[in-house]
């Protein structure tokens, strides 16, 4: 068992989402041939979306028993259930709708007409999260979790030098003062987060560079979020060339 880190590069945005796409159908027929089901955190962003959407193009879709995968996410915009904004209505229309995946393995973050208010949300996230806990835990037994970066370094909703990337004693937190609108989101913490077996970040732009860069030198991650983020097995960055600007050669890896 090993949880280097790893940076693999593709030339453009498209091949980066394709080789996401391949690998992540590939680890999820070996994860339900070990352990019977899977646990799998989405994101959000153009790229996060983008390589659900290849998932879905790809040949190799219906290789995999959707009925015993199970999919989360990592944070959520804390908008109406039917906004455009929302991770879960994006995972949906680029793969969801479209696989036999149960209705109850669909654990979606409460939208803002579901309940009153953000703290309900976060009590109803951290109650589902309890509830499919193999050994009476906080949460599940995640294999997968994907991660975006933002140009700042934050991953799910949790943003640099704010509060929520602090928190160690809750699964689930509220936030209210977003810098990236919309400001309420609801969100995983990073001890969930560090519990996933793989973490995969998935980045690609320019603007994205210097934030890799840094999280891959060791900065704090109170100040770049991403520089904590850590799977329990693997740690793996999926980049396209142009985030890659920063990254130190000798950290480029050929293969995962």
């Amino acid at each position: 068992m090993t949880n280097e880190r790893r940076v693999l590069v593709h030339p453009n945005k498209q091949a980066l989402a394709a080789s996401v796409a391949a690998r992540f159908l590939t680890k999820v027929v070996d994860i339900i041939a070990d352990f019977g089901d899977a646990h799998i955190v989405l994101t959000g962003g153009t790229i996060g979306i983008g390589s659900l959407a290849a998932v879905n193009e790809s040949p190799a879709r219906d290789t995999v028993d959707w009925s015993k995968v199970h999919f989360w996410w990592g944070d959520e915009r804390f908008v109406p259930k039917a906004d455009g904004d929302r991770n879960e209505l994006q995972a949906r229309e680029a793969l969801l709708d479209h696989i036999d995946v149960p209705a109850e393995n669909i654990h979606a973050f409460a939208a803002s007409d579901e309940v009153a208010s953000l703290e309900e949300g976060v009590e109803a996230y951290a109650a589902e999260l309890a509830r499919f806990s193999p050994d009476g835990g906080q949460w599940p037994r995640f294999d997968l979790t994907f991660l975006g970066v933002g140009p700042d370094g934050h991953i799910a909703s949790l943003f640099p030098n704010l509060a929520g990337i602090r928190v160690t004693d809750a699964p689930v937190i509220a936030v209210r003062n977003s810098p990236k609108p919309p400001p309420e989101r609801l969100s995983l913490t990073r001890p969930v987060i560090n519990s996933s077996e793989r973490v995969w970040l998935v980045l690609a732009g320019a603007d994205k560079a210097s934030a890799l860069g840094l999280a891959l030198a060791g900065a704090s991650y109170l100040e770049v979020p991403a520089a904590g983020a850590k799977g329990r097995r693997r740690t793996v960055f999926f980049v396209d060339q142009d985030a890659a600007a920063e990254v130190p050669e000798e950290l480029i890896a050929e293969s995962y």
